[in-house]
């Protein structure tokens, strides 16, 4: 009789087990690992952003439009700077020094990013610093308002001795983070942290300085203390279309009064200062203020005559 009770029990056991685990429904094999389809479409959306954002830059790059330029500066503060917080950082250059890149399969916008940059500054030059950076977009739209009566022009000859400031905090940047690995120096040698809205009370001061000596010296920190600005003007040298020049461009200087960014020095154009602005290339296709369309318009006149 005790046989059959434990027999009985036993079978009841079994039964309410299978029934139990049939319950649940667990799947009887793993869920299927993600496929890159999977990882594109997971990133589709920035792709696309990105995309047509940088499509607008080079639309407005090429028909050398001043109100796509302002345009895209714009969206460039929202877009890649409050937005996504997307810039190019001396943290990539670090990266790059260690070879410690994000993962291809998982960073598809990142890398987009990454060879438009270096891709476009092959081909033209700094494009990246010249409209698309949301930082320098932000500090020459600060320019676009703030009353000329503010500003301070630095003399040519110290403004020569300046810019290769940026080249040196590149190197010795460089150097530190090899040395110590340490990748928060970054926070101290650009201020591109501020579109994250996360700092100490003591950054922010810096960045208070900073943006208010830029109302005084335009285009300060892109063009004398900007690490990438370096590395991108090292760059630069390689580039394959530059800035076409008249032979009239040798005692010319209306180009070189109406730059910026201190690039053009007499009859030539120094690449790795450039940002394709386009203000000197505008005035190239300006037939009533540029001397070489007078002086053709001149010699048909003559010949006419």
């Amino acid at each position: 009789m005790t046989r059959i009770v434990l027999a009985t029990s036993f079978a009841l056991l079994v039964a309410t087990a299978a029934f139990a685990q049939d319950s649940w429904d667990f799947a009887d094999e793993d869920e299927a690992a993600a496929t890159w389809v999977d990882d594109v479409k997971a990133q589709a959306s920035e792709l696309v952003m990105f995309g047509a954002f940088a499509t607008l830059a080079l639309v407005g790059f090429f028909r050398k439009s001043e109100k796509l330029k302002w345009l895209t500066m714009g969206l460039a503060v929202v877009y890649l700077g409050f937005a996504r917080s997307q810039l190019i950082s001396v943290v990539n250059i670090f990266s790059l020094t260690s070879w410690n890149l994000p993962v291809f399969r998982y960073n598809l916008a990142w890398y987009f990013f990454a060879l438009f940059t270096v891709i476009t500054t092959i081909l033209w030059g700094r494009l990246y610093c010249g409209r698309i950076c949301a930082f320098g977009s932000l500090t020459q739209l600060m320019d676009k308002v703030v009353p000329a009566r503010l500003r301070v022009e630095v003399p040519r000859r110290i403004e020569r001795y300046a810019a290769p400031i940026k080249y040196f905090l590149l190197g010795a940047t460089v150097l530190y983070f090899i040395v110590t690995k340490d990748i928060s120096i970054y926070r101290y040698v650009e201020p591109f942290w501020m579109f994250s809205l996360t700092a100490s009370t003591g950054l922010w001061v810096g960045l208070a300085v900073l943006l208010i000596a830029t109302i005084f010296v335009r285009n300060l920190y892109c063009r004398f203390l900007c690490p990438v600005g370096a590395f991108l003007g090292i760059l630069s040298t390689l580039t394959v279309f530059r800035i076409k020049r008249w032979s009239e461009c040798n005692s010319c200087t209306i180009c070189e009064k109406k730059c910026e960014w201190g690039a053009i020095r007499g009859p030539k154009i120094i690449a790795s200062e450039c940002v394709r602005c386009d203000d000197c290339e505008r005035l190239y296709m300006d037939q009533k203020k540029c001397p070489h369309w007078l002086i053709l318009a001149r010699k048909k006149a003559q010949a006419r005559a």
